[in-house]
């Protein structure tokens, strides 16, 4: 018998292939990881710089001004979050379901220039759009102007 084929080999192989496999379960992605990730991808939106605002603008057809949340995580951190749901439908069957559904999800870091208090967001024909407005630029500081006295 070659020693490879002992059962004693053999479950000394088993056991040290066990770590290998945990070590894969315990890294690999979250199913609550790998669905933000999707929702992300899902959910397509254009940034405009204007000279005194940011335009966020997301497309969000079928979606209820309700169901959007926009949020300002961590200070400077812009969340759009929210769910797409197929309404319920009690005649006929499906023949085909390509309209993306489920939840959705967008973040955008936020610039120091960001107006945190004048943020704005409205949903129109299936388009939300969000105005961050700017601060204004600090203005530029003066000499300090000494007058010189006689002694």
């Amino acid at each position: 018998m070659d020693l490879f084929e002992e059962p004693l080999f053999s479950t000394l192989q088993q056991l040290m292939e066990i770590p290998e496999e945990m070590e894969k379960a315990f890294n690999a992605p979250t199913r609550a990881y790998v669905r933000d990730r999707k929702a992300i991808a899902s959910t397509p939106a254009d940034v405009k710089e204007l000279p005194g605002a940011l335009v966020f603008q997301i497309d969000m057809p079928g979606v209820k001004s309700e169901e959007i949340k926009v949020q300002v995580e961590d200070d400077r951190l812009l969340v759009v979050s929210g769910e797409r749901k197929r309404p319920e439908d009690k005649e006929g069957k499906y023949l085909r379901m390509e309209r993306r559904i489920g939840k959705f999800m967008r973040k955008f870091p936020l610039p120091e220039y960001a107006n945190l208090d004048a943020i704005s967001a409205v949903s129109q024909d299936g388009v939300l759009a969000i105005t961050v407005e700017k601060k204004p630029p600090p203005e530029p500081k003066k000499p300090k102007t000494i007058d010189v006295k006689v002694a």
